[in-house]
């Protein structure tokens, strides 16, 4: 980390007033701040630390001083900034950095005499406190660590909702720099979340855009966060496949998480992802936000193009990384496929990466395995996801040197999930969500697989023979054998299963029944019925019984792996529990506050000096285990210390720092073991899951700490059903379960539970039928006789074997199973029976009994009523009557047409018709329980305990028509069955638990197949319905023994249960529990406490007692995880349905033995809605108390509990104290009530209620009468701020004969702002503004307000050299203004916010609070029905009725009657910011509405064309009556031609609160008091009076001006007009010095300045979320005060034709071009020789169609061109914004032009002509007007360096630039550039003159385009350049010998060769024949000598040959025209050869 230590600053010179100098830093983006101190040398002392996470201090490192003076008149006036290089820092890092009086610069860069001291420090390991305030709960910490800056890339600790939210992406795209490429025409392409935007496309490497981008959204925040947005930028003008030049990526997380959710103003750098070598590719300036509900967008007025980064910090895509990693996969194996049963797959494995984010790769591979038999669509096995957080580290997990690693995995399994999802739930703070999320439920498989990343420049193409590596990964598959034992103790909360259900627990495939492959294990519970609790739930009644499931399964050894993960949960569950303490206690100064920090503190050191199992040695630890085994020792070294040196400030934000740092390192992705999963299964269909990771049971013999920490002790688990299925808001059940997964070796003394007795047994149910009144076999039919409880098919008993291991304890024995015979009705008190009467026709038309005359609704068979008997225990109390209410006849009868095959009718009628064929009618009676001596309970356990009865020895149970069976014989049963059971005993000790022998079935599975056959058959009178489903399919023999734990002694409890009150915390919603009451559930007991009357914070003070409660376990086991008490908040609304709000679940304080007893005490409970969302919260607490012996000896603890009204009350000890307060309330208006007539306040608080009397003339005057506006509510509050009740006000309208309905309701939930002392002696009471004048100054007054504006309104008709617009950028600094010498007098204050949010103006409701009112029941789209206007203050009163009374804290005033008050409004409606665009182009044509009352201003003609940032400049002016039309509404429309207008957003002032505001916020105070001049004083009052106003106030007396002495006697002080003004100012037009100096102290007052404020626009279709931004003000001026102040004129500047300051000016550039050098050449003449043909392109940036070209100069051989050419470009250039203006339209059928500003940027292209071909580019040269290198002289210092920003070697050669447009006009050469093989290098020079002319001056010397008229200044003479056209002419036979040769070469070659040798044969041929005889005969000849005629021909040819050559070898030649056709050769010059003694033709 970097500690900076700001110690003091000097001042100089010194500042009058004294200022308050406060020092802001700067680094890396992340700005802090010092405290304020006073005087011109001030000393702060003070230590600032940022934390420098992964990324180290670099070489250009930085800290950016700025020294600011707070407390001046113009706000935070800047004194100076510096800058401290932090190099010696990365040299040193031990030293420490000491900055003594270091020089500050002011605005102009210059020196000043101002110097500040600092040290600088960079911390290694070491924890710096920070000095501050006492905070021990860390309240402000809390909320800084909320908004702490994040690193780049991690996740915000932040707790998400998981509802879908509003949204906002932007993306401003400004410019590009330096792109790649040559000739290129970019567009940025902008995919955010896969929406699509693209850029409008420009031209050359530099491009400027500046255009924005708006993506909405309404998503999951976490879904939200893990989009991404990619950023393209495309090449429009090239082929698709290689016209990306770079891409940027993130995702919206990264953006959001970022300071202000925003990305403001930041380089991008692009890469390529295809072509990681090519590196940076161009940068791209972007600005990104990312915006929630309620974000307020940052204001960016910077200029849009200019060279003011400073701090330029660029951002690489985590696309693209610069260094290439390559993950490499190599995957062995996979086991468990299984898709379908008894199907082989043919698998294939894919692997993605997902999500790419900064700064990892990617943030999750995900492995999805298919089954590929079908090739079209592949069938999903299961999927798995990786996160690469979790096998890789990026080192920021530990602070310091910390370097991290590359992703590694393996080599080990990774689980594959597939089937039904998991619901989404946001997880707790910090935790991760787990796998199940995004891959499913069910377990399908493992892969075997290793993952190595390598960071390398090339792929290896091959791939990897993996056969040698397996001897390697072998060790990695030794399976040991494990054993998982689960015991049930308690299933509860169940809705109403109506079916028999049970339990399955597997663990992988293992114990799963639906999968044949493995043997079948003991993994089901027995089947059980689910009977009613009594209250709303049923549960399982297993009481003494408890089942058992054991399970087997063999896995590879990871216990290393996980003992290390279970010492870090052990540790991060006690910091957990520590700081969850700590949050519960919410009184900072509760003494226990301190001891719980410590303890802390003590726990998290001992925790953390725990040395975790190490890695580095264990033979099957991966790369991973240890990588993350050496982080994790790293994080807990450093918790460790930092525990020790833990101060107790900031305690909670430090914990949920430590906790976050926790888990970050706690997932282990290498888990191996598949998590444990519980199925609840009824119907054969697996309903809802229970989730239980596998580490969290394991069991250890390396000790508890290492075991899992639910091994072996009782856990509560709520079941959940899978996504999309289930009701909301129903728990599935309630489970409470005991649960040992381990080695079997270790499992030889397994004892989960100190008692009960396991006992196992085989069972089955012997079935007979009724058939000729005998009970058989034969009437059966296909049912089979042996079977189990659900009528699968079974074996006989002797067919069954006892398991390895195992043997028969005793014989076959008769054991009916009372549970599943218990009455469903047992825990009701009345059962409402009833037996339908079915008649149908005879053949005569008269009507009959039935063929079945009694039946169920359904039209199933039951018994006559005469036959049905009362069940023993109940009684009736009326017998059957017809049921008379309903559609029927007088008789009950109702009629039907029976419909085949069922005989029912589909449709009853109460009708009889003659074609009805059947009737019925409802006999109902209600059966009433007996008033025992036992309860429920006690009724039902006696009833399972019983033993066979007389005439129940044989056990039959009975069945009666598909009903329950009875052990009674009933007369119509047709059917019984009876259970044998068979108790197993284990064999002789064989070192494991014998319950883990109990694998495979009873049976031997040949007699199980060959029965097989009739295991389909049906079963007799529709008893299949009860017990099979038709569509189920047998999955294994049911032949399993069932193992039971029995506890023999009961444990009887007393639950305790304290509940003071709910409230609610989500202020904006439902403000009112309706009926509100608590249910509180423990176990299958629940009770109600009273309902209440609706209220905002119910207070029930009420105590739940339940008594015997039943618990089996030992109390030691209760003690140490007991039950958790469940309390839910129901409500109960007018017509009697209840619906439940919210569940809080916690564990009771168990208290075994009375003597240590205390009251547990109260704490907030968070209730919680579906899917994890808290609603709410809820104070009470619970204790369950043994009950024993000893405690009828001593007192009871009931007795403690206080009886009152027929309930419970909380006892004494317990209660909160109460005290006397008194409320007193100002009550002054009810606003924007619609509908009321005559309304009146009640204010309540608790019981005691208050109203005011009613408004009778609402209408027109809503305050509330005088003697009603101040009101004493004295009420008993607690003193403990924690058990505080809402105040509640209600608003009570009164209508005709006297109804009154509640039309509005307020909460205010926290209280602690309206404390007061009452008796304070410097208590201001608030007071109203006077709002009319005094009548003896109202004329005076009048008459000279009105003579100065008259005389003053003459001079505004001379146009000023500045207007408002000047003030404006002299406030926002925006353009570098023109100086103007008295700006210091006409300043503005800007607020970047509403000015109600300025901190120091406190929201403007000084005077009253506005309070919205809320429906009891809000409508989502309107649930504000109006406001309240008053004010609290609450103090103690005094218990004694004689003690005196405190004061009143509010007076009654005389001034109400100056209300309804009447106004003059203006509203300036200055710009609008960012809007959001409207119209398919990305912008909008934005005009204002204003509405104000029934008033509507605003013109949609006025509209602002093609704009997203619309200049308004507008003033309207409206009068209105205050406070009936308070609410001015601006509201911002989209025109649009044809479709209705779009409204883009709205904002909504309250003028009355700026009215009675006493800030004056109703006119801002000028700076300055002008009576002339463009800045004059607009309010009513000058200065004297407003000071008046404002002392009487402020209860001061009035202020006395004394003119003599220029001074004031004000508050008891003398202010002198001196003091203010050293020397008199020379402004013209300020006022007299009286007003002068009252004007000086009014700002000393902290009064509202002249300002401009930022007003944020909403919209209703996205609430909360920003739709753009208006600057505006407004000024109020009431009537009664006289006429208003002259108005302020805010026109917006148009561009001007002559120079003034910020106006556009008409600019002509005239461009020169003389020639070109060393440009490349790229043609091949005839001659072999480089060529070019070479021409100049040039145009202005933006300008393209005025696009100019030089002519054609042929034929360069030496890259020289000439040209004397010239360019003419004109451009419209504002000077304040470096930018030039065009209006132009888009398309031709636009309606408007759209303005576009763009940089003065000259581009000059150097091209070579081609005739058929495309012309060649050569290079690009590119000018910014305003910030130009300086050329260079001559062509040879003309280099490519002086075109870089920052050049690189050598440092001295710094190439100076310049702004053109100041220096006018300039000549010399510059580089060309072009891309060539990825690199810019130089292809060429130019040389030109630049000329920048104003219009008028191009107007004075004109000049025209090339080289036309007027061809003058100066005059281009056409070039003097070789003409080289006609060369070929000149040696045609060369050319012409040329072309040929090179093309026929070889073949003339051959020709000649062939040639000559058949030449010589020829001549041999004819020259033979004659030399033969000749040289026989040998003749003599006499010869005579030879004429000299050959030696002409052959100096002919010689001469002819050399003179071809000669005109092109001449080195005289002369590039003239006149001299050139002289040279060429006439026919004399061969005479001279011919003939030497000629003489030769003159030169």
């Amino acid at each position: 980390m970097l500690r900076l230590v700001v110690q003091s600053a000097k001042i100089d010179p010194p500042l009058a007033p004294l200022p308050r100098p406060c020092m802001s830093i700067d680094f890396r983006d992340i700005k802090k701040r010092t405290r304020v101190v006073e005087g011109n040398d001030p000393v702060w002392n003070e230590t600032l630390i940022w934390h420098l996470w992964n990324r180290p201090l670099e070489n250009d490192s930085f800290l950016q001083v700025t020294l600011q003076d707070m407390g001046s008149q113009k706000k935070e006036r800047f004194i100076g900034l510096a800058t401290v290089l932090l190099k010696p820092l990365l040299k040193q890092p031990s030293e420490v950095l000491f900055v003594k009086d270091l020089t500050l610069l002011n605005h102009s860069m210059k020196p000043t005499d101002c110097t500040v001291t600092l040290q600088v420090a960079h911390m290694s390991n070491q924890d710096i406190e920070k000095t501050g305030a006492e905070d021990h709960l860390g309240i402000t910490a809390r909320e800084a660590a909320s908004q702490k800056l994040m690193v780049p890339g991690s996740t915000a600790h932040r707790a998400l909702s998981s509802k879908p939210q509003h949204f906002q992406v932007r993306v401003k795209v400004f410019e590009a720099r330096q792109l790649m490429g040559n000739n290129i025409k970019p567009v940025v392409k902008v995919s955010i979340a896969g929406q699509q935007h693209q850029t409008r496309i420009k031209m050359g490497n530099n491009p400027f855009f500046n255009e924005i981008f708006f993506q909405n959204f309404h998503e999951v925040p976490a879904k939200f966060f893990d989009e991404t947005i990619l950023i393209q930028v495309v090449n429009s003008s090239a082929m698709r496949y290689k016209a990306e030049i770079g891409r940027f990526q993130t995702d919206i997380g990264f953006i959001y998480h970022s300071p202000g959710h925003t990305l403001l103003r930041k380089w991008l750098g692009l890469c390529q992802p295809n072509n990681p070598g090519s590196g940076v590719t161009g940068y791209l300036k972007v600005t990104i936000y990312a915006l929630g509900v309620g974000d307020q967008a940052l204001i960016d007025q910077k200029l849009l193009y200019g060279t003011d980064d400073t701090d330029i910090q660029i951002f690489k895509s985590a696309v693209v990384p610069i260094n290439m990693a390559y993950l490499q996969l190599f995957i062995y194996c996979a086991e468990d496929l299984h898709l379908k049963k008894h199907q082989s797959v043919n698998p294939q494995l894919e692997v993605e990466l997902i999500g790419e984010k900064l700064p990892c790769l990617s943030s999750y591979i995900k492995f999805r395995v298919l089954d590929c038999r079908k090739k079209d669509c592949p069938d999903e096995i299961g999927t798995a996801s990786l996160s690469l957080n979790q096998i890789s580290s990026t080192g920021e997990e530990i602070e310091g040197v910390y370097s991290g690693f590359l992703p590694c995995f393996g080599p080990s399994f990774l689980t594959l999930h597939g089937g039904k999802k998991a619901p989404f739930r946001i997880q707790e703070e910090g935790a991760c969500i787990p796998d199940s999320v995004r891959d499913g439920l069910a377990y399908r498989g493992r892969v075997f697989l290793e993952l190595i990343t390598q960071i390398k420049s090339y792929q290896d193409s091959t791939i990897k023979d993996l056969s040698h590596e397996v001897t390697r990964i072998e060790k990695h598959q030794n399976r040991q054998k494990y054993g998982l034992c689960v015991i049930f103790l308690s299933c509860t909360m169940m809705p109403n299963f109506k079916e028999l259900i049970h339990f399955e627990v597997s663990i992988g495939h293992y114990g799963n029944k639906m999968d044949l492959n493995y043997k079948p294990l003991v993994s089901s519970t027995p089947y059980s019925p689910v009977i009613y609790d009594g209250n709303i739930y049923h549960y399982v009644p297993w009481y003494n019984t408890k089942p058992v499931v054991a399970v087997t399964s063999n896995w590879e050894d990871v216990s290393f792996r996980m003992n290390c993960l279970n010492l870090l949960h052990f540790t991060r569950d006690r910091l957990k529990a520590n700081l969850d303490t700590l949050k519960s206690t919410r009184n900072p100064k509760d003494p226990a506050l301190l001891y719980q920090w410590e303890k802390l503190l003590r726990e998290l050191a001992e925790d953390c000096k725990r040395p975790l199992p190490c890695m580095t040695y264990q033979p099957k630890a991966t790369s991973l285990d240890r990588k993350r085994w050496q982080l994790r020792s790293l994080l807990l070294q450093e918790l460790a210390q930092k525990a020790k040196q833990a101060k107790p400030k900031d305690m909670v934000a430090t914990a949920e720092d430590w906790l976050y740092r926790l888990n970050t390192v706690l997932p282990e992705p290498q888990m191996g073991l598949p998590d444990v999963m519980i199925w609840l299964v009824a119907k054969e269909q697996r309903v809802a899951y229970a989730q239980v990771p596998a580490h969290s049971v394991l069991f250890s013999p390396a000790g508890a700490l290492h075991s899992g920490r639910l091994c072996g002790k009782i856990q509560t688990l709520f079941l959940q059903y899978p996504e999309g299925e289930g009701q909301k808001d129903v728990l599935p059940a309630h489970l409470r379960v005991c649960m040992w997964l381990g080695n079997v070796t270790d499992s030889k003394d397994l004892q989960l539970l100190r008692q009960g007795d396991t006992a196992v047994y085989a069972e089955m149910y012997e079935n007979q039928a009724k058939y000729k009144d005998q009970w058989g076999q034969q009437g059966l039919y296909h049912c089979p006789n042996f079977s189990d409880v659900m009528g699968n098919k079974t074996l006989p008993m002797t067919d069954f074997q006892p398991p390895l291991g195992w043997h028969w304890q005793d014989s076959w024995t008769v054991e009916p199973q009372r549970r599943l015979l218990l009455d469903i009705d047992i825990n009701k008190s009345q059962v409402l029976e009833e037996v339908y009467e079915n008649q149908g026709r005879d053949t005569r038309g008269a009507w009959g009994p039935a063929a079945i005359p009694n039946t169920d609704v359904n039209g199933q068979p039951m018994e006559a009523r005469e036959n049905v008997k009362c069940p023993q225990g109940w009684h009736f109390k009326k017998d059957w009557v017809v049921e008379l209410n309903h559609a029927v006849d007088s008789k009950g009868w109702e009629y039907g047409v029976g419909i085949p095959p069922s005989g029912l009718p589909q449709v009853w009628s109460p009708v009889e018709k003659t074609y009805h064929s059947c009737r019925r009618r409802r006999w109902a009676r209600v059966r009433f329980r007996n008033h025992g001596e036992l309860s429920h309970e006690q009724e039902t356990l006696s009833f399972l305990q019983l033993g066979l009865a007389k005439g129940e020895e044989e056990g039959w149970e009975y069945d009666t028509f598909g009903s329950k069976f009875h052990l009674n014989p009933q007369p119509q049963s047709r059917f019984r069955r009876r259970c044998w059971r068979r108790r197993l005993a284990p064999n002789k000790d064989k070192g494991i638990a014998p319950i883990f022998l109990l694998e495979g079935s009873l049976a031997m599975d040949l007699k199980y197949h060959a029965g097989k056959e009739e295991d389909s058959k049906t079963w007799p009178w529709g008893l299949d319905r009860q017990f099979r489903d038709p569509q189920r399919q047998d999955t294994r023999p049911p032949n399993l023994p069932f193992i039971y734990c029995t506890f023999n002694k009961p444990h009887y409890y007393q639950l305790f249960c304290y509940i003071y009150q709910a409230r609610n915390l989500v202020s904006n919603q439902i403000l009112t529990f309706q009926g509100p009451f608590i249910r509180v559930v423990f176990l299958n007991h629940s009770q109600c406490t009273q309902t209440l009357r609706s209220s905002a914070g119910p207070t029930w003070a009420q105590t739940l007692i339940f008594q015997h409660l039943l618990l089996y376990e030992n109390p030691q086991d209760t003690k140490e995880s007991p039950p958790l008490v469940v309390l839910e908040l129901w409500q109960r609304d007018f017509w009697g349905k209840e619906s439940l709000w919210g569940r809080s679940v916690w564990p009771p304080m168990v208290w075994l033995d009375l003597q240590d007893r205390i009251l547990p005490p109260m704490r907030w409970h968070p209730l919680v809605k579906e899917l994890g969302k808290e609603e709410g919260e809820i104070l009470a607490s619970c204790e369950l108390i043994l009950q024993t012996e000893k405690l009828g000896e001593k007192q009871l603890p009931i007795l403690s509990v206080p009886w009152k009204n027929g309930a419970y009350t909380l006892p004494k000890s317990i209660q909160p104290t109460i005290k006397r307060m008194a409320i007193e309330i100002l009550a002054w208006g009810l606003r924007n009530m619609k509908k009321a007539s005559s309304p009146q306040l009640l204010v309540e608080f608790g019981e005691e209620s208050l109203r005011t009397e009613p408004i009778r003339d609402f209408q027109t005057n809503p305050n509330f009468p005088e003697s009603e506006s101040v009101l004493v509510l004295t009420v008993l509050m607690p003193t403990e701020e924690a058990y505080a009740l809402p105040l509640v006000v209600k608003v009570v309208d009164n209508w005709a004969f006297g109804q009154q309905t509640v039309t509005g309701q307020a909460n205010i939930d926290f209280l602690q702002p309206y404390f007061c002392d009452p008796w304070a002696q410097d208590y201001m009471h608030p007071k109203l503004p006077t709002l009319s004048e005094k009548k003896h100054q109202d004329f005076l007054g009048y008459l000279y307000r009105k003579f100065w504006f008259k005389s003053s309104k003459a001079e505004d008709e001379y146009e000023h050299e500045v207007d408002w617009w000047s003030k404006l950028f002299w406030a926002t600094d925006e353009h570098k203004s023109l100086k103007y010498k008295y700006k210091d007098y006409h300043t503005l204050k800007v607020y970047e916010c509403e000015l109600e949010a300025v901190p120091a103006f406190q929201g403007l409701q000084d005077f009253c609070q506005t309070f919205k009112l809320y429906q009891e029941q809000p409508k989502l789209d309107s649930p504000v029905v109006g406001e309240f206007k008053g004010l609290f203050r609450i103090y103690p009163f005094p218990e004694n009725p004689e003690a005196p009374k405190p004061p009143l804290q509010f007076l009654v005033w005389p001034e109400r009657e100056d209300f309804p008050q009447p106004c003059l409004v203006r509203v300036y409606m200055v710009r609008a910011i960012n809007l959001q665009p409207q119209d398919y182009n990305g912008l909008c044509d934005p005009y204002v509405i204003l509405k104000l009352g029934k008033t509507e201003l605003g013109n949609r003609d006025m509209y602002q064309p093609n704009t997203l940032d619309p200049i308004f400049g507008m003033m309207f002016e409206l009068t209105c009556n205050i406070p009936l039309e308070k609410d001015l509404e601006i509201q911002l429309y989209d025109f649009d031609l044809f479709s209705p207008d779009d409204k883009i957003g709205t904002t909504v002032i309250d003028l009355e609160n700026r009215l009675l505001s006493g800030f004056g916020a109703h006119c801002g105070l000028s700076k300055s008091y002008c009576q002339s001049g463009p800045f004059r004083w607009r309010d009513q009052m000058p200065p004297s009076y407003l000071l008046e106003r404002y002392a009487k106030r402020k209860g001061l007396p009035p202020p006395l001006f004394s003119p003599e002495e220029d001074a004031v006697f004000y508050n008891g002080k003398k202010f002198k007009l001196q003091s203010f003004e050293p020397k008199t100012p020379t402004v013209h037009g300020l006022g007299p010095k009286k007003e002068r100096l009252a004007l000086y102290l009014l700002h000393t007052q902290g009064l509202v300045p002249e300002h401009v404020e930022t007003r944020t626009l909403y919209s209703h279709s996205q609430p909360g979320i920003d739709q753009g931004k208006v600057q505006m003000w407004v000024d109020i001026f009431p009537k009664k005060l006289g006429p208003p102040g002259p108005q302020v004129n805010i026109n917006p500047r148009k561009p001007k034709r002559k120079a003034s300051e910020h106006s556009g000016h008409r600019y002509e550039l005239r461009c020169i071009i003389w020639k070109t050098a060393n440009v490349d050449l790229v043609d091949d003449n005839l001659s072999r020789e480089k060529t070019s043909d070479i021409y100049i392109k040039g145009w202005l940036y933006g300008l393209e169609k005025d696009m100019q070209k030089t002519d054609i100069h042929y034929h360069s051989l030496t890259g020289e061109a000439d040209f004397n050419w010239r360019f003419i470009f004109t451009m419209d250039y504002l000077a304040a914004e470096r930018t030039c203006v065009q209006s132009q339209k888009d398309y031709i059928w636009s309606l408007d032009a759209t303005s576009m500003k763009f940089p003065a940027r000259l581009i000059i292209q150097v091209w070579d002509n081609d005739i058929f071909s495309p012309d060649d580019f050569l290079g690009v040269l590119e000018l910014d007007l305003s910030d130009m290198p300086l050329p260079a002289r001559h062509a040879k210092q003309c280099s490519i360096r002086m075109m870089d920003a920052d050049p690189k070697w050598p440092y001295f050669i710094q190439y100076k630039h310049f702004s053109l447009f100041k220096k006018k006009t300039v000549t010399g050469w510059w580089p060309c550039q072009v891309l060539d093989g990825g690199k810019w290098r130089l292809s060429g020079k130019v040389k030109m003159s630049l000329e920048i002319l104003s219009e008028k001056e191009a107007l004075i010397k004109p000049a025209g385009r090339g080289q036309s008229e007027p061809n003058q200044y100066p005059t281009l003479h056409p070039p003097l350049r070789t003409n080289t056209s006609f060369t070929w002419l000149r040696s045609p036979v060369q050319n012409f010998c040329y072309i040929f040769w090179k093309r026929y070469r070889f073949k003339l070659i051959a020709f000649m060769v062939i040639s000559i040798i058949a030449l010589m044969l020829f001549n041999f041929i004819y020259s033979a024949p004659h030399y033969l005889a000749m040289s026989w005969i040998k003749p003599q000849l006499q010869l005579y000598p030879p004429i000299k005629i050959f030696n002409i021909i052959n100096s002919l040819n010689t001469s002819n040959a050399s003179s071809s050559i000669l005109p092109t070898q001449d080195p005289n030649l002369k590039p003239t025209i006149d001299h050139e056709w002289k040279l060429h050769p006439g026919p004399t010059n061969h005479l001279s050869d011919i003939f030497p003694e000629l003489p030769a033709p003159g030169d």
